[in-house]
Formats: C-alpha cells, structure tokens, sequence
C-alpha cells in the first residue's frame, strides 16, 4: 500500500477549520490495521471490485477511514476508540461481490449490504460487539436502527461525504 495520499482530499473545505491533525499519523494508522485485516482474512479481495466511479471497495474504505479520523479530531471529539473506527471504517463495504451487477438502483444492496458486510467480517475477523454495531449501522437512515456509539455516527458520516466525493469524481485520498 503506497503510504503517499493525494493532498487535494484533505483539503476539503470543511476540514479547513484550523484545527491541527497530522496527516501521516492518521495513514499510518489506517495503513497498519488494513495490513493486519490484509493478512488475516479477504479484505484483499474489495480491491477487485469498484465502488464509485473508479474508486475499488478497499480505496473507498481507507477514504472513509482517513475522513471519520479527520472529523473526530477536526470536531474535538474526545474518548474515540480509533482502533475500532478504522477497523470498522475498513470493512464497513466487506461484502464480496460486484453491487454493479444487477438493476441500476439494486435495492437489494442498498439496503442489505451492511447486514452482509457484517456477516462476512464476524466470519473472517474477531471484531468487537461495537464494530460489528457500526458496519450494519453505517447506511442509516436505510438501516432504520442509528448507531448507538460516536464512532458508529462517524462512519455514517464520513461514508456520506466520501459517497459524494466519489461519485462527483473529486479528488480523494487514495492509500
């Protein structure tokens, strides 16, 4: 995994508030946990299927891993379990298959894939109960429950701004 990021992601406006994050801390977080979830299970396999525009399921992921940090340090969010944020941020998307394949609005993976991502991850991985909470409670309000943990309404955030980034073809942070 290349440990350079493209710069022009981060400087989304809204992370302009002037509160001071490091940048390379944060890949060198993320980059650590995806190397481990690397090893241990399939997570190599989302880098075989496209997400939004060009983007491939892991590239996705990490963005949506970078950002949920970003906004916990940028909102001054205190007692953030970032371990389980980023693990839960890399395989928040780990359900397998191609979504593409299918009718252009797949109902079925609109409102299913957090179930499955989950299943798939507690099959492959030792997660935490809060992990497991947030990967199936990332699409809310389509998951109709909402997370019940800071770092759960994160993902859901950070996996919204990343969508919309993605889709518009903006730069993002690509790991």
């Amino acid at each position: 995994m290349k440990s350079t990021m493209n710069a022009a992601a981060a400087a989304a406006g809204f992370l302009r508030s002037g509160v001071k994050y490091n940048k390379q801390e944060i890949v060198h977080a993320i980059e650590a946990h995806a190397k481990q979830l690397l090893s241990d299970g399939r997570l190599h396999l989302t880098k075989g299927y496209i997400q939004h525009s060009d983007m491939t399921v892991f590239q996705h992921c990490a963005h949506v891993a970078y950002i949920s940090c970003v906004l916990c340090v940028k909102l001054g969010l205190k007692n953030i379990s970032y371990d389980e944020l980023i693990r839960a941020s890399l395989l928040h998307d780990y359900f397998l298959y191609d979504w593409h394949d299918g009718p252009p609005f797949n109902f079925r993976h609109a409102f299913g894939h957090p179930t499955f991502a989950a299943h798939n991850a507690a099959r492959d991985y030792k997660l935490t109960a809060k992990e497991i909470q947030i990967i199936k409670r990332h699409m809310w309000p389509l998951t109709i429950i909402p997370p019940t943990c800071r770092e759960g309404w994160i993902v859901v955030l950070a996996d919204k701004i990343c969508t919309l980034l993605e889709v518009g073809r903006k730069e993002c942070v690509r790991l």
